[in-house]
């Protein structure tokens, strides 16, 4: 439980960053924010699994890239869920995002985070 809280917030706090670097999203507010990576967390858990088995055959052509584009639908999706306190204004946007979430996650995850657990 406190490792999924840790990555809300983690997912969070890289929402925030992203709002900061690219112009076409826009996060009002740091709980917007927090729910926003509340209601990516249950996509991926709940829609991601789903779209992946559909996409198999292009993801195993393309050696898993697409999987940016299915982390861009669920951030699409999280966007309309959230309507205005959460835009993002084009799928490459949310493309570009997407792969900058996962690129950072990964960082945190295994340069920060693992090593504290292993202490």
């Amino acid at each position: 439980m406190v490792k999924w809280a840790v990555s809300i917030l983690v997912n969070a706090l890289l929402l925030i960053v992203i709002d900061g670097y690219i112009d076409s999203i826009h996060i009002s507010s740091i709980g917007a924010a927090i729910i926003a990576s509340l209601i990516l967390s249950i996509l991926n858990v709940l829609i991601k699994p789903l779209l992946i088995i559909f996409t198999l055959p292009v993801t195993m052509v393309t050696l898993g890239l697409f999987l940016f584009v299915i982390n861009a639908i669920t951030l699409m999706m999280t966007a309309a869920i959230m309507g205005d306190s959460f835009q993002i204004d084009g799928f490459g946007t949310a493309i570009w995002a997407s792969v900058i979430l996962s690129v950072f996650h990964l960082l945190i995850q295994k340069g920060i985070l693992e090593p504290l657990r292993k202490k």
